[in-house]
């Protein structure tokens, strides 16, 4: 198989590529190659890459990638040649995350951490692609302490628990994926993504940072899931998306990565600086708190400065301000997250 240098644009595959950060990784990539964007859309929409459908470096596929795929065969693909080029690199980020919706959807987030992982390792072993798995900071289990935690803390989740086919599939994904490597030589970079933000975050969906936007622009109160004090730390998806940039061209054998913000609110801070960004009269309540939604730990994000000379750039006054912006274009109708 030829190698990227090789050809003026590489080959990129996103799987999610239609959901939350997947959207906004695509539009990044095709700055720098040609696209090719693989989602069922059972928990994204193709709105969010509407503005990317008429580029000729870009094709959607609508597919299930627990099931196999002949990405030659194709005919809309013919022009990647991808039976002479290849795949350079696989972003896997396709799992149908939803707050509301994850008791329906425990067997589809199974299947995304373990035959959809297997799928698309086996598409990187055969072009020989670089593979970029989105794992996230839920595999370090619950908070125990305020410390923030290294990659090589091992974590520690219930594997029975209600949440752990999220939990201890991604855990399970990271072992599919470091097994790859160390048997078939696959060039293998984990992501530990931690609680993300910003425009194409699903709405009303109790991620609470979009229903606060929503909320404020009616004047109706900001719920809370949780007991007062709740406290998370929220990575602009601009900074997301430049980190799994700069992970996928470091070089081979780096071990996992944070990729999250050090910086800590309460909710209940994040709601005020939502009203003071769009003023009105919405006062803050507290509801009983979901079963998912819950503390995550603090990520150290030492190592990310290290190899990847990345860290978080955008102020989250900032960051919440884009987020009103699209959310007050937007929340007349639904919209998907990774």
């Amino acid at each position: 198989m030829a190698t990227s240098s090789e050809f003026q644009k590489k080959n990129s595959i996103v799987t999610g590529g239609a959901g939350f950060i997947g959207s906004h990784l695509c539009e990044a990539l095709l700055e720098e190659g040609r696209v090719i964007c693989i989602d069922n859309l059972s928990n994204a929409a193709t709105d969010n890459i509407e503005p990317l459908l008429s580029n000729p470096d870009f094709v959607f596929l609508k597919h299930d990638v627990t099931q196999p795929l002949n990405l030659e065969a194709l005919p809309e693909l013919e022009r990647f040649r991808i039976g002479v080029q290849g795949v350079q690199e696989i972003f896997h980020l396709a799992c149908p995350m939803s707050v509301r919706n994850f008791h329906d959807n425990r067997i589809l987030i199974l299947d995304a951490n373990s035959s959809a992982v297997k799928m698309t390792l086996d598409w990187a072993v055969k072009y020989k692609s670089r593979y970029i798995f989105a794992s996230s900071g839920c595999v370090y289990g619950p908070r125990v302490d305020e410390k923030p935690v290294v990659e090589k803390n091992v974590g520690l989740t219930d594997h029975l628990s209600y949440r752990a086919a999220y939990d201890e599939g991604k855990r399970f994904a990271e072992t599919v994926a470091g097994t790859y490597m160390d048997a078939l030589g696959v060039d293998v970079r984990i992501a530990r993504i931690f609680r993300t933000y910003g425009p194409r975050l699903k709405m009303y969906d109790a991620q609470m940072v979009t229903e606060f936007v929503a909320s404020a622009l009616d004047n109706a109160p900001l719920v809370i899931y949780g007991q007062e004090g709740m406290k998370t730390t929220l990575l602009y998806v601009g900074d997301a998306v430049s980190a799994l940039l700069k992970l996928a061209k470091a070089q081979p054998g780096i071990g996992p990565v944070n990729i999250g913000s050090q910086e800590e609110y309460s909710f209940a801070q994040i709601a005020e600086k939502v009203r003071e960004i769009v003023g009105g009269t919405s006062t803050i309540a507290h509801e009983a708190p979901l079963e998912f939604l819950s503390e995550h730990v603090i990520p150290d994000i030492s190592y990310a400065k290290q190899v990847l000379g990345w860290m978080p750039l955008t102020r989250l006054e900032n960051g919440l301000q884009h987020l009103t912006d699209y959310v007050s274009a937007n929340r007349h109708k639904l919209t998907y997250s990774l």
